[in-house]
C-alpha cells in the first residue's frame, strides 16, 4: 500500500495533535449540554474514535452510513442512507463527525435530514476540508485541516475500500485510480 502513495500529506502526529486540539474546543463549547456525536461511516470511524477520547464530557455515540460515491472518485450527487441512526436525536445537541468534506452535497443533505428530526442543535466537525471542490455552501463548525484538491487516502479514507488503515493521510498516485476497468 505504501508504494501507492505519492506523498504523505498529514502525519500520524499531525492528526493526533489536531484531534486533541479539536477535542478541547468541543469540550468547552458543549459544556453543560447533552452531546450526541454522529459518526459518518465508514471513513469517519478513525477520526471519531480518536476525537471522542479527547472530549472530556459525557458523549452519546451513534453511526450513519451514507453513500454518494460508490466506487467512484467523485460524488454522483445522489445521497443514499445505507444505515440510519439507532437513537432519537430530538432535543439533543448533535455533532456530525466526518472524515472529509469536499463537494458538501452529502453533508448538506445529512444536516437537513437531522434538523428535520428535531434536535436542539446540529454542528459539523471534519478532520479534512477540501474547499476547492465545494458545490454546496455548508457551514463547517470544526475543521482540522484545509487540504488541496488531491485524491487522499488513509486515516479512514479509502479508494475502493482499500487504504483506510494507513495511519496517515496520503495522496494516492493517479495511476492507481485512473484508467481502471
Amino acid at each position: 500500500m505504501i508504494n501507492d502513495i505519492a506523498k504523505v500529506l498529514l502525519t500520524r502526529e499531525q492528526l493526533k495533535e489536531k484531534t486533541k486540539e479539536l477535542g478541547k474546543i468541543i469540550s468547552q463549547d458543549y459544556k453543560g449540554k447533552k452531546l450526541m456525536v454522529i459518526c459518518v461511516l465508514k471513513g469517519g470511524v478513525m477520526f471519531t474514535t480518536d476525537l471522542i477520547r479527547e472530549i472530556t464530557l459525557p458523549v452519546e455515540l451513534d453511526f450513519m452510513a451514507i453513500s454518494s460515491y460508490g466506487a467512484a472518485t467523485s460524488t454522483s450527487g445522489v445521497v443514499r442512507i445505507l444505515k440510519d441512526l439507532e437513537t432519537d436525536v430530538e432535543g439533543k445537541d448533535i455533532l456530525i463527525v466526518e472524515d472529509i468534506i469536499d463537494s458538501g452535497l452529502t453533508l448538506k443533505y445529512l444536516k437537513e435530514l437531522l434538523i428535520s428530526r428535531g434536535p436542539k442543535s446540529v454542528k459539523i466537525c471534519t478532520i479534512l476540508n477540501k474547499p476547492a471542490r465545494r458545490q454546496e455552501n455548508v457551514h463547517v463548525d470544526y475543521i482540522g485541516f484545509d487540504i488541496p484538491d488531491e485524491f487522499v487516502v488513509g486515516y479512514g479514507l479509502d479508494y475502493a475500500e482499500k487504504y483506510r488503515n494507513l495511519p496517515f493521510v496520503g495522496i494516492l498516485k493517479p495511476e492507481i485510480y485512473m484508467n481502471k476497468n
